[in-house]
């Protein structure tokens, strides 16, 4: 069995009874995983988020990897009170999602927050995501938009631990982020990887296939396997199982792989109809191709990143 697999099932099976729940009246699962160290996966069929938690009651706090939806903040503060009674004093957001943003106001605005979590909660994210969250137009609450950006790498320390967000430009937009836990060894890489679909490459706000893939790359870079590059550094998709190195490699060529085609099909001279006919994605389509996010529409974003000159081999 595959060491992140089997990962999962160990973990499962240390969870309490009342922490291995049935999907709740709107149907959503939430199930909470200990990682490695002071890392957790508080993982649902909305996403996942990451939760980094201390050892010293009124020195340390909770730190969270995005937010999740805002009609889910209750449940979401519900659970991490189970790992934590300790306060919540820093929110990293890996995007402006509204998947991964939508519980920053409830969570960081003072008026808005049960009496256990302190007055002030830092919220950090790339320069790009406050500028789309503070532009006329986005519905953004009030209080949920980032309160320190960064341009290219964030280093902090929390919880006795270094805690590293780097800038992941042009990859699903233009403001990811990845977050790596250096002690814990985990990192949380947002909506940059996945394992219930194809990464989203959303043109309009900045997305591309390069960077995209460089993503990917740099996540292999900043990982290290125990042996067969399996086990070692944990990774936190946005959406999908706990993985390891493995699971991001095979990610990586298929992606590759899928750009690669479609520009040799440019390179013929090949229009995008006739792209989307020939079916780059034909061979992922079953494991990957989801109603929101077809490979079609893959096919598609890929055609054009790639004619845009986003996507260059």
């Amino acid at each position: 069995m595959r060491a992140c697999a089997l990962l999962v099932l160990l973990s499962l099976a240390r969870l309490a009874p009342a922490q291995q729940r049935l999907p709740d009246a709107e149907g959503v699962q939430f199930d909470v995983l200990h990682v490695r160290g002071n890392v957790y996966l508080l993982a649902s069929t909305l996403g996942n988020m990451t939760v980094q938690v201390g050892k010293d009651p009124g020195h340390d706090g909770v730190l969270l990897v995005d937010t999740g939806p805002a009609r889910m903040t209750e449940r979401i503060l519900t659970e991490i009170r189970k790992i934590s009674r300790e306060p919540v004093r820093y929110i990293l957001n890996t995007s402006a999602d509204s998947d991964h943003t939508g519980g920053n106001a409830a969570i960081a605005k003072p008026d808005a927050r049960p009496y256990y979590l302190q007055p002030s909660v830092a919220l950090f994210a790339h320069d790009n995501v406050l500028l789309r969250m503070s532009s006329p137009g986005s519905g953004v609450a009030p209080g949920a938009t980032p309160s320190l950006t960064f341009n290219d790498r964030k280093v902090f320390e929390f919880n006795g631990e270094a805690i590293e967000m780097f800038a992941e430009a042009g990859a699903h937009t233009d403001g990811d982020s990845i977050v790596f836990f250096r002690s814990s060894n985990v990192i949380s890489t947002g909506d940059v990887f996945l394992t219930t679909g194809y990464p989203v490459i959303d043109l309009k706000r900045g997305g591309s296939i390069q960077g995209e893939i460089n993503a990917l790359n740099h996540i292999l870079a900043l990982s290290v396997p125990h042996a067969m590059q399996e086990g070692g550094t944990m990774i936190v998709p946005g959406h999908g199982r706990l993985c390891d190195q493995a699971d991001v490699t095979e990610y990586r060529d298929m992606i590759t792989i899928i750009r690669d085609r479609i520009a040799d099909l440019i390179e013929k001279g090949k229009t995008l109809d006739e792209v989307k006919a020939a079916r780059p994605t034909r061979d992922y389509d079953r494991r990957y191709s989801t109603n929101s996010w077809t490979g079609e529409m893959l096919a598609e974003a890929v055609y054009r990143s790639l004619k845009e000159g986003s996507g260059t081999r």
